[in-house]
This record gives structure tokens, C-alpha cells and sequence, in this order.
């Protein structure tokens, strides 16, 4: 059982890279940005949450960024603990 702080491994991140390609540019700039200050810190609870993230269409993703939106009125599913703390990851400027 894989406990949720543990660091995901290369192969996870490399699957985990690939799903969150966006047709969007603004959400790959935000996702590229995200990995390049994460990507060696990822927990398997964050990548969870990532994930739950990329199963919405490009343009809620995008009003979830800009915080047009929040979890709730996007999907009341998502608005748990792990999407919310991978969401403001992928807010915070460098």
C-alpha cells in the first residue's frame, strides 16, 4: 500500500507528465511551471489530486487557475483536501 506522502517515483511522474498535456496553452504554461518547481517534491497524494484535475475540460481547468471558478461550482467532487492543495501549488508565482 502506497502511503499518501511518499514521493512518487520517475516512472509516475513521467506517466503523470504525459496526462496532464492540455490543449490549452495558458494551462501547459501554468502545468509547465508547476512540474519545474515540483516535480522532485510530488507526493503520491498530490499526484492524485493533479490527476483529478486533468479528468476537467480545458477551460474549467483554465477558470480554476485564474480563480474565475472555484472547486464547488466546478465539481462539488473535487473540492477535497489533495485538489485543493495541488490547485494552489499551480497558483503560486515563482
Amino acid at each position: 500500500m502506497v502511503k499518501s506522502q511518499e514521493l512518487i517515483d520517475a516512472r509516475t511522474l513521467s506517466k503523470l507528465k504525459w496526462r496532464c498535456r492540455r490543449g490549452l496553452l495558458e494551462n501547459d504554461i501554468f502545468i509547465d511551471r508547476f512540474f519545474r518547481r515540483f516535480e522532485t517534491t510530488l507526493t503520491a497524494r498530490q499526484s492524485q489530486g493533479l490527476s483529478a484535475l486533468m479528468d476537467l475540460s480545458d477551460h474549467d481547468l483554465l477558470d480554476l487557475h485564474l480563480a474565475r471558478k472555484s472547486l464547488a461550482q466546478i465539481d462539488a467532487d473535487l473540492d477535497r483536501d489533495d485538489v485543493r492543495e495541488v490547485l494552489c501549488m499551480l497558483r503560486e508565482t515563482p
